[in-house]
């Protein structure tokens, strides 16, 4: 049998020429970037979702409750659980609604007449309020709503600790010139 001799030069400068596998190494060193990549970009678009589902929660929260004249504890209820709806699918257990109503005095100062509340704490009633410069017509009252979302990501790119969406829409009262309130 015949002896191969081994030449250490010639296998090195074979191993160096060979072009055989290159493809799977650069695969294997491009693979983790793109996976990050891939998983990111699918956060973000659920945050950005989420994001726009609050905006959404907001504006049917105001445009709801503006049509009322009066509204009565099982309204409230309705119109609270309504924005919290509009975020399905996605949890409404990280959701915190309120509504109020904002008096304007014939001298300009804007106080809360009534508030209410899902998932948070409601504003206290003859507190101040500061209204856009726009908004702040004297003997006027406003509806004052705010929806914020507390979104934590699948894949935890965007921190630990989550994102919080907010969203605040004022309008004015569309059938009364103010709401009345009426809990039992």
């Amino acid at each position: 049998m015949p002896s191969i001799a081994i030449k250490p030069a010639g296998i090195l400068r074979r191993f160096a020429a060979s072009t055989r596998g290159v493809a799977a190494i650069e695969f294997a060193m491009i693979m983790p970037v793109l996976s990050v990549m891939f998983l990111a970009s699918f956060d973000g678009g659920r945050a950005l979702a989420v994001y726009m589902k609050v905006r959404a929660a907001t504006y049917a929260l105001d445009a709801i409750a503006n049509q009322y004249t009066t509204i009565h504890d099982t309204d409230m209820q309705a119109i609270l659980g309504a924005s919290s709806a509009i975020l399905a699918p996605y949890s409404s257990a990280p959701i915190v609604v309120t509504i109020s109503e904002i008096s304007i005095s014939n001298k300009g100062a804007a106080t809360v007449s009534w508030s209410d509340s899902l998932n948070g704490t409601t504003r206290a009633v003859g507190s101040a309020v500061t209204v856009p410069t726009a908004l702040n017509v004297n003997s006027t009252y406003l509806i004052f709503g705010e929806v914020s979302y507390k979104y934590t990501p699948l894949f935890g790119f965007f921190g630990s600790g989550g994102i919080t969406f907010s969203d605040n829409l004022y309008v004015t009262p569309r059938s009364s010139s103010s709401i009345s309130r009426i809990s039992p």
